[in-house]
């Protein structure tokens, strides 16, 4: 077994240290480049993550360590492999993804993972909270799972409807999200009806063209074996023998998540995934996601699922982004103004005998109130703007 050096370096000086040695062969040194990224930043990532040393041989990579790490990293690279053979690259999130995965190799077991049938390739979950969600699809007719962005919510869901139409558990897919903005109004968009909802439905179809090869997503979609549809074009359908899958569910009413619940067919099952902290609603309409979790949470046959930050498996930073939003979920600053009063306070370190937090937050109102004069006063019906917010356009421009 390789001897790891009080700073983390791996010893690789002798070869007799090795206990067993993996091989991966490629089609050809392209591919074998792409796995390794410019300058070989993918290789020492694989390096430090599996504590192997990768060796190359013609079109062949060889891993030399300990057992158990060698069987692991087989597995991942030949994973990596498959991807770089269906896609013609290998971006960070494969990459991540694949990592990730060592930090649980103990934790699987082969009833956890999900086999989609492809090129040998097996997907597995990613800690506790996946390992749950995944059981739960495996054991209950109703699934709904609320969960942080990037925590694998859609992805294992997709995969697992894979998994299920594979072994000819149902006969059909529909994938559905509502067609709702994130805060931002599109106008009308050009094209069919199949081209104005795909921006909707792009994040469904990634991850499809993630688990499958592009011919075999095609061939499904045009067989509509595969179907991926706004939510408002479910109504008044009883689907049996189907996997349905809602996405963004935050995004529903209560109206349209009792409509969705209810096309559900004999031998069908139901996967209702959503975060409820992004939700895209006007304001005071509920949400159908909380809404459900709150109704349905006794009945028997429906398993609720909830992921945390623990489960997220995107850009590592992307952990501290959420945790960081959920400390202070309810922090909304009507106003920059205001937004600053508080920050002076919060730093002020009881500067001026706190003059800073007593003028923000004092008994009577007063600095509340000139606040507010400040952004509603107006002259001549035009509001007033703070000097370093004044646009550029109230300057004399004349030449």
């Amino acid at each position: 077994m390789a001897a790891v050096g009080n700073d983390g370096q791996i010893d690789w000086s002798s070869r007799e240290k090795f206990m067993s040695e993996g091989r991966i062969p490629f089609r050809n040194h392209d591919d074998v480049r792409t796995l390794f990224g410019s300058r070989d930043k993918n290789l020492r990532r694989l390096r430090d993550a599996l504590h192997v040393e990768v060796v190359l041989r013609g079109d062949e990579l060889h891993l030399h360590g300990d057992q158990a790490q060698v069987d692991l990293g087989t597995e991942i690279v030949s994973e990596l492999r498959s991807i770089i053979e269906r896609k013609g690259l290998l971006d960070d999130t494969d990459l991540d993804r694949a990592l990730h995965r060592s930090q649980f190799p103990a934790d699987v077991s082969g009833d956890e993972t999900i086999d989609v049938f492809h090129k040998a390739r097996k997907i597995r979950p990613m800690g506790a909270g996946q390992r749950d969600y995944i059981k739960a699809i495996r054991e209950h007719d109703l699934v709904i799972c609320e969960g942080p962005a990037g925590s694998g919510k859609s992805y294992l869901a997709v995969a697992m409807a894979i998994n299920a139409l594979r072994q000819e558990q149902v006969r059909k897919i529909v994938l559905v999200r509502p067609a709702v903005e994130a805060g931002e109004k599109l106008g009308f968009l050009p094209g069919d009806m199949l081209a104005k909802v795909n921006p909707y439905l792009r994040p469904l179809l990634d991850a499809l063209g993630d688990i499958l090869d592009f011919d075999q997503v095609q061939r499904y979609l045009d067989k509509e074996v595969i179907e991926i549809i706004p939510l408002a074009f479910m109504r008044g359908r009883t689907l049996n023998n189907t996997f349905m899958i809602l996405d963004e569910a935050q995004n529903t009413t209560i109206t349209q998540m009792k409509m969705f619940l209810t096309r559900m067919g004999h031998h069908s099952k139901i996967v209702v995934t959503g975060d409820g902290t992004q939700t895209d609603l006007p304001d005071r309409v509920e949400s159908g996601l909380n809404d459900a979790i709150r109704r349905l949470s006794n009945i028997q046959g429906v398993a609720l699922v909830t992921l945390s930050g623990e489960d997220i498996v995107r850009h590592p930073l992307v952990r501290r982004i959420v945790a960081a939003y959920d400390d202070r979920p309810n922090d909304k600053p009507s106003n920059r103004l205001e937004w600053r009063a508080e920050h002076s306070a919060a730093h002020s370190n009881g500067d001026s005998n706190g003059h800073h937090a007593s003028n923000a937050t004092n008994g009577n109102g007063a600095t509340g109130e000139h606040l507010v004069e400040m952004n509603h006063n107006s002259v001549n019906g035009e509001r007033a703007v703070d000097a370093d917010s004044r646009p550029e356009a109230d300057m004399d421009t004349t030449q």
